[in-house]
């Protein structure tokens, strides 16, 4: 794809463009693009015109019919080639299919013709012609997987590799799969360029110079978001079918089916998509996949579908509240942000790692301990030795992934056997790599270090007594999950005494699967009392509730019909009785 432009590519990108070269930029044929032209109007740029801007939003897609296009991506203090399209080639990449800002530049090299097919009709044809939606979709996806890997056409980093606050950006970035480039002052000139052209002094650090230009100092990632078009305002007056919190599994999968079965639904993410399982270097025992899937690829392919059919998805958005707002609907409350209403609500919050107790562990967060094994964690510690704790499948996944990039992993369990809590072909594997050291009953108990840099992590081990000290500058922990259920506090969700929220039988018999203590919200996934907790099950869960999803809203609307004849026979009701309460509240149905 990459057609010129003074970056030398990495071999990732090297090798899918060699071998995928004809599905990253297809041409479609003449009967192709007369299909098109029912989905989108013909468009005329003349020579020098731009096509798309980066940064800015790009009506939907574009197929060349006459002329030719250059792609351009906007690199650090200087601009880059990326490839030219010919007639029957298509302008677009995932950002086109969402309705967010162009990742790229691009330009007419001459008076050129094509068609364009708005975001909402892009949808609509990838539906509904299989073959042609078929081809666009597998462009798209290869086109985001190509510029993550060259760091191309997104925003740029400034800031030192393994300063904790770059460090959390990076992930943020690459596990939501948005391309990013990131100057490191200590090893790249162009960051001083950067810098000075911007007016920006070094104590300003770390500083995001999103795609529009815009620049942000020390941002959160809720600024990176709406910078880059993750994130944006809710429409107050929106009403949606389904609002659903949390983007793991179990919520990928309810947005996916129930939006392609022609609900309106709403996905609020507060950080990533895919949860933990999106951090997972590999899933090997989930089904339809014989040689393994990452975490990070299984949850961006059920990104991806649920764009497909029309979800509206939000990124760096945190629930922050649930409660009433009249007899038929609900209503988020959102941090920084509009409220959501909708008639029905999926909690799919997941749970997260736990901390270990041990003294001052805090000072060390995202620099140096690490709750997840990403490509960004395994460049800070590659050849280094270091801890990983846990005796879990995500630890063992973790540990083998992370045995290739390091020198050493001191996996640390507090079980007296991995049989205990680890898949058995995880436990083999571990048994036969050479550069994982497995301790059993073994505990951390003293962190040492200064300036939020690790130095020295020191260990019990039960069975000998002993207390072994080692040089570790990274720490990796994945012990126990506690549920995302704080943001509910006040708001009559009922939980179990670990915070698990109780839905169905746990309730009260005959209450509907996976509903809470309210009516109209439901809870899915790994967040939810007594739920299997792996991905398979949590994708059932998914999948099983939009049917009951469809019976709920049924329902009501049949209950609203009922109301509506009754009151149009008797007459309005006299003033104190008008109208019922609000819905959220505990059910009293058994």
């Amino acid at each position: 794809m990459m057609s010129g432009g003074r970056r030398a590519m990495a071999a990732p990108a090297t090798k899918m463009i060699e071998n995928r070269r004809e599905q990253i930029l297809p041409v479609l044929s003449q009967s192709e693009r007369e299909r098109l032209k029912r989905f989108g109007d013909i468009a005329h740029f003349a020579k020098g015109q731009y096509l798309a801007t980066t940064g800015e939003n790009v009506p939907g897609m574009y197929v060349i019919l006459s002329g030719h296009v250059v792609v351009r991506e906007r690199h650090g203090v200087a601009d880059s080639d990326l490839t030219r399209l010919d007639p029957g080639m298509f302008l677009a990449d995932m950002a086109q299919l969402a309705g967010q800002p162009s990742l790229v530049d691009a330009i007419a090299e001459e008076a050129v013709e094509a068609i364009l097919v708005p975001s909402h009709r892009l949808r609509a044809l990838v539906v509904t012609d299989a073959a042609l939606g078929e081809t666009i979709m597998r462009a798209l996806i290869l086109r985001r997987a190509l510029l993550l890997d060259l760091g191309a056409g997104g925003l740029v980093l400034v800031g030192r590799r393994s300063l904790g606050r770059i460090v959390r950006l990076q992930n943020f970035l690459l596990r939501n799969a948005f391309p990013h480039q990131l100057l490191d002052p200590e090893e790249h000139g162009e960051a001083d360029d950067m810098l000075h052209r911007f007016n920006i002094t070094p104590d300003k650090l770390p500083v995001v110079i999103c795609p529009s230009g815009e620049v942000l100092i020390d941002p959160d990632e809720a600024a990176v978001a709406r910078c880059i078009g993750l994130l944006h305002d809710i429409d107050p007056a929106q009403i949606y079918d389904l609002a659903i919190v949390g983007a793991g599994p179990s919520g990928l999968a309810a947005a996916l089916y129930a939006s392609s079965e022609g609900l309106r639904v709403l996905l609020l993410e507060s950080s990533v998509f895919g949860g933990q399982a999106g951090a997972s270097a590999r899933i090997e025992n989930y089904l339809g996949f014989p040689t393994g899937i990452s975490g990070r690829a299984l949850a961006g392919r059920a990104y991806a579908q649920a764009q497909k059919f029309g979800a509206e998805m939000l990124l760096a958005a945190r629930a922050a509240g649930l409660e009433g707002y009249d007899a038929a609907r609900l209503r988020l409350t959102v941090a920084d942000n509009q409220p959501a209403t909708a008639r029905a609500i999926a909690i799919a919050t997941g749970a997260r790692y736990r901390r270990p107790a041990i003294p001052g562990i805090e000072r060390f967060e995202g620099s140096c301990l690490h709750y997840w094994a990403t490509p960004v964690e395994a460049r800070l510690c590659h050849g280094e030795e270091i801890v990983l704790v846990g005796g879990g499948n995500s630890a063992g996944q973790a540990a083998v992934y992370l045995s290739g990039q390091v020198r050493c992993v001191r996996m640390l369990v507090r079980g007296k056997s991995l049989a205990e809590s680890m898949s058995r072909y995880l436990i083999d594997r571990i048994e036969a790599i050479p550069n994982i050291d497995l301790r059993l009953q073994a505990t951390v108990t003293g962190l040492k270090g200064s300036a939020g840099q690790l130095r020295e992590v020191t260990w019990h081990e039960e069975a000998t007594g002993r207390d072994l000290r080692r040089p570790i500058r990274h720490l990796f922990v994945f012990i126990g999950a506690d549920p995302g259920t704080e943001w509910l506090q006040g708001s009559g969700v009922r939980l179990d005494n670990r915070g698990f929220i109780m839905t169905g039988d746990q309730l009260a018999e005959g209450r509907r699967q996976f509903e809470t203590s309210l009516d109209g919200v439901f809870a899915i996934g790994d967040v939810r009392s007594g739920s299997t907790k792996r991905v398979a099950a949590a994708v059932g869960e998914g999948a099983q509730l939009v049917q009951i999803i469809h019976g709920y809203l049924e329902e009501g609307a049949a209950r609203d019909r009922e109301e509506s004849v009754s009151r149009r026979a008797i007459g309005p009701p006299a003033p104190a009785e008008a109208g019922r309460g609000p819905r959220l509240s505990p059910s009293r149905r058994k």
